[in-house]
Order: structure tokens, then C-alpha cells, then sequence
């Protein structure tokens, strides 16, 4: 997938504060994402992030 650092992930899952929009912070093995709901950053594994990403929103 081509995810790029700043892009809005919209993801199939919500949060567990209801919101299902993340921006992306960091990219390697882990993604860093950051909730736009509550503002918690967490680590993932590359692997269940992209699994669960419904859309990618990008700004030009």
C-alpha cells in the first residue's frame, strides 16, 4: 500500500472513542497513528494497519 506520513487513514474499526479517522506519523515495520478524536497515539504492527484501512485520504 502506499501510505505516506500526514495521510488520513480512514480505518474499518473505530476507536474505542468512536472515531475511525487516524493520521499517520511514523511509517517503517510499526506505523505510528494518532486518533483525530481524542488525540492518543499508538504503535502498530504494518501489517494490521493496512489490513484494517478502509481509505486512504490524502491531501495534495
Amino acid at each position: 500500500m502506499d501510505v505516506r506520513v500526514g495521510d488520513t487513514l480512514l480505518m474499518k474499526k473505530n476507536h474505542p472513542c468512536g472515531e475511525n479517522k487516524f493520521a499517520v506519523l511514523r511509517i517503517g515495520a510499526d506505523f505510528r497513528i494518532r486518533c483525530l478524536g481524542c488525540g492518543r497515539e499508538m504503535m502498530l504492527e504494518r501489517v494490521k494497519v493496512e489490513k484494517n484501512i478502509k481509505k486512504i485520504i490524502r491531501e495534495e
